[in-house]
């Protein structure tokens, strides 16, 4: 019976046209793409494990991943027949034999993610990548909304899955900027563990209450104490988010 070989990977693409990360049947996802070109081009099977199931429509630039196989090949060599076969929008930014020890989800020490979004129509070329909010926000106001999720707290009321035990997290961090040659407002938000929708939510609340006059601050801090999920307040759409970055303890 062969080894498992397990390679360490770092993997960017663009969700638009995939039903998130995890493997599903009869409908594309990451991982089945990655898999099944990796069968096509060495008639082997692929095992791949990744640290965060983006959803649907959701980007990454460095989703950390492992790939565990009977096949054992230069990792340069690996890299590149991969790569080649995968369509444009996923590509394997590095692939190295990974530490026995390695596993993508434990040890995360820090996960980043983006959420840009837009007050003017945005050009052909960041369409597919930000919310284009078609109303005016008070953009002060907004970031004393994203204060208000930093620390520990039970996301319940901001998660989806009623079937999950545990939706106590902690946020490192939430940080509001402007990139002016892109003309987008980017709101990145740290922390170890996000639950399912999680920032999605916490930033569709979070622009409706800054951009309604009827709407305060403190009601999200009253929807957050609910612990419900059932909340009127909206979800961001996919497109803006975006999983820049993992670090691991260690690193």
């Amino acid at each position: 019976m062969n080894t498992k070989t397990i390679y360490k990977l770092t993997i960017a693409y663009d969700g638009t046209n995939y039903n998130g990360w995890q493997a599903q049947d009869d409908v594309p996802t990451i991982t089945n793409t990655l898999q099944n070109r990796f069968k096509k081009i060495f008639n082997q099977d692929v095992t791949i494990v990744g640290s965060s199931r983006t959803d649907a429509g959701v980007h990454a630039n460095g989703q950390m991943a492992i790939a565990r196989t009977n096949l054992e090949i230069e990792p340069k060599k690996l890299i590149f027949a991969w790569n080649n076969l995968l369509p444009k929008d996923i590509l394997i930014k590095s692939l190295e034999v990974a530490n026995p020890e390695f596993h993508p989800m434990i040890n995360v020490r820090q996960k980043i993610y983006f959420y840009d979004f837009c007050l003017k129509r945005p050009d052909p070329f960041n369409y597919r990548y930000v919310w284009f909010f078609h109303d005016p926000i008070n953009i002060e106001k907004l970031k004393e909304c994203l204060k208000i999720f930093v620390g520990i707290h039970d996301f319940r009321s901001f998660c989806t899955g009623p079937e999950i035990k545990d939706t106590v997290r902690k946020i490192d961090d939430i940080s509001l900027e402007y990139i002016p040659e892109k003309e987008i407002y980017r709101i990145i938000i740290k922390g170890k563990s996000f639950l399912r929708y999680m920032i999605r939510r916490i930033v569709g609340a979070c622009i409706e209450v800054a951009s309604k006059e009827n709407l305060q601050i403190n009601d999200l801090t009253k929807a957050l104490e609910q612990k419900t999920p059932v909340q009127l307040l909206p979800n961001a759409p996919a497109q803006g988010l975006l999983l820049d970055t993992i670090s691991y303890e260690g690193d």
